[in-house]
């Protein structure tokens, strides 16, 4: 294993990021829907958590038909969210206590609104017609008219969508309203850096970019042979990915800034460490998917599957020593805005387990190498929707498409079944309004209609409950944050060791600094009582959910309580 002298040394190694998800964070109009005047009324609350990125989902113009990934002019803001001077003045604030600010970078596609589709689909002469990815139609023996391939959008249905005026058909990985930008055509890659220095240039910190893996597609469109997301063997990191990538990374070079790249569909950690190797001047970190799908079925997201601690071990071993045998860097992520809520996935969200199962989650998540993500409401144990809310409250594209599917099937039972799985996955428990206090909608909005229905239990769960209250769970990501600072050389730059890995109810790993000083992690992810051995003796206790002292855990045998979790120097 490498040593942790060998890991290059930098200030987005030493952050933690916290993710807004700006519809729904704060709203100070009543309009309904969050703004950025929202976000800067809490950067106190930010800064008192201790985070030091803040990381915006996409707040430019949009016609929402994804929630702003679909984006019709990059260099200006939703009025819906305010004005370029609000995005001025949260950075200054945000810089002023020592915090960074960056904003979410779509460039895989835009919006069919934007002003290079609108040329684009005029005509097939048009200057534009080349920055996206146009295909004539394909014909069967009968004369049918077909899409180029049989590539399927992560949306549901056909990655193709027919235009009628030109007679051909456009790329669309996801919505209809979201044509794929050719990244052949060097005008584009032009527009995006010039995109990324206008950012940049007003003191931006860096982006998040959305599955930036997806930017290069084999130029052939060959047919899939694939059973599920046919296609994406053929652009996630395609021919010139990491051509494009290096690019970008140059740009980020020159001011010193970082990025974040979704990596959805890649589970070759080869061609990963090629986007995120220290020496490959690509990406900073990447968000890979692997535990993400733990809990697929075999027909995709919402068919039924079962995680185990098991495959979450090995999937979370892999990556971890992996990066840090070959010096790339993990983004460390449990909840985004397209993920349901942690305690309802991994864990339990029943009211007598909810607050031990989110501060398990905590102590898991932050100790690990990586800088640590955490997404609104993760910090306070926010759960996925109740399972009694009606499918009349989704919103989620993606979910609204796939029942569009299932709706007027006569089989009840499998209705049912599908109606849980949303429950359970479905990106809306992620983008329920951000849990305040307890006053009517959460001291969200005064709004009596909130885009999004607030979640239930809002007067249990939320956030002025919990700030002065030292043992929740905020108090428990703010102390497991301080912890990961004050002992970097150990949390930030140090190997990971799987500890007991057969175990089936606890997950516990070392980190081990250069010096030989090193910390046990050890979570009890079960509902019962667990008797576990210890080799080592602790000399301090870092961090524990339950407030165990040195003397309780010197025995040699730790007795961990339910959703228990500790973290010992050794």
């Amino acid at each position: 294993m490498g040593s942790a002298q060998e890991q290059l040394r930098t200030w987005w190694k030493e952050s933690s990021v916290y993710q807004i998800y700006p519809a729904s964070f704060q709203d100070t109009t009543g309009s309904g829907t969050g703004d950025l005047k929202g976000i800067i009324s809490r950067v106190d609350y930010l800064h008192g958590l201790g985070v030091d990125i803040v990381w915006l989902s996409p707040i430019f113009p949009s016609p929402q038909i994804d929630m702003g990934y679909d984006i019709s002019d990059y260099k200006s803001i939703d009025p819906i969210y305010g004005n370029i001077g609000h995005v001025d003045e949260l950075k200054d604030k945000l810089h002023e206590r020592g915090m960074k600010l960056v904003l979410d970078l779509v460039v895989n596609h835009t919006s069919d609104q934007h002003e290079w589709f609108k040329e684009s689909r005029k005509s097939k002469t048009n200057p534009f017609r080349d920055w996206y990815i146009w295909r004539p139609p394909k014909y069967d023996a009968q004369g049918n008219r077909q899409p180029p391939n049989n590539w399927e959008s992560h949306f549901q249905g056909s990655a193709w969508e027919y235009d009628q005026a030109t007679d051909e058909y456009y790329l669309r990985l996801f919505c209809k309203e979201q044509p794929d930008l050719n990244w052949e055509n060097p005008a584009v890659r032009e527009a995006v850096h010039d995109i990324m220095r206008f950012w940049l240039g007003r003191g931006i910190d860096g982006f998040r970019m959305d599955v930036i893996n997806f930017i290069s597609k084999d130029q052939r469109f060959p047919d899939s042979d694939k059973p599920v997301m046919k296609g994406y063997e053929y652009y996630a990191c395609g021919p010139r990915c990491h051509e494009f990538l290096k690019d970008l990374g140059a740009i980020l070079k020159e001011y010193d800034a970082f990025n974040v790249g979704e990596m959805p569909c890649v589970d070759d950690e080869n061609e990963i460490i090629k986007a995120v190797g220290a020496d490959r001047g690509e990406l900073s970190m990447i968000f890979y998917f692997e535990h993400m799908a733990l809990d697929y079925g075999p027909k995709g997201k919402f068919s039924p599957g079962t995680w185990t601690l098991a495959n979450l071990k090995t999937v979370v071993n892999k990556w971890q020593r992996f990066m840090y045998e070959n010096n790339g860097w993990n983004a460390l992520y449990l909840e985004n805005h397209d993920q349901p809520r942690i305690v309802s996935r991994f864990a339990y969200d029943e009211p007598e387990h909810r607050v031990a199962s989110a501060k398990l989650i905590a102590v898991f998540h932050a100790f690990q190498a990586g800088t640590p993500f955490i997404y609104q409401g993760q910090e306070i144990g926010m759960t996925n929707v109740p399972k009694e809310w009606p499918i009349e409250e989704y919103k989620d594209v993606d979910c609204v498409n796939h029942w569009n599917s299932y709706k007027d099937s006569p089989d009840e039972d499998l209705k049912r079944l599908v109606k849980a799985e949303y429950q359970k996955k479905s990106r809306d428990n992620a983008r329920t309004p951000m849990q305040w206090d307890a006053t009517p909608q959460a001291g969200f909005t005064t709004s009596d209609k909130p885009w999004m229905r607030v979640n239930d239990n809002y007067t249990e769960v939320n956030a002025a409950s919990q700030i002065d209250r030292r043992r929740s769970v905020y108090h428990t990501y703010r102390l497991v944050l301080e912890k990961r600072k004050q002992y970097k050389d150990i949390f930030v730059y140090g190997s990971f060791e799987l500890i007991d890995e057969p175990n089936d109810k606890i997950f516990a790993y070392k980190r081990r600094a250069t010096s030989g000083e090193s910390a046990l992690i050890v979570c009890n992810f079960s509902l019962d009582t667990v008797k576990w051995k210890m080799d080592d003796g602790p000399k301090e206790v870092l961090f524990t959910t339950s407030d165990r002292e040195l003397s309780q855990v010197s025995g040699g045998e730790l007795s961990l309580a339910p959703c228990e979790a500790i973290a010992l120097l050794l």
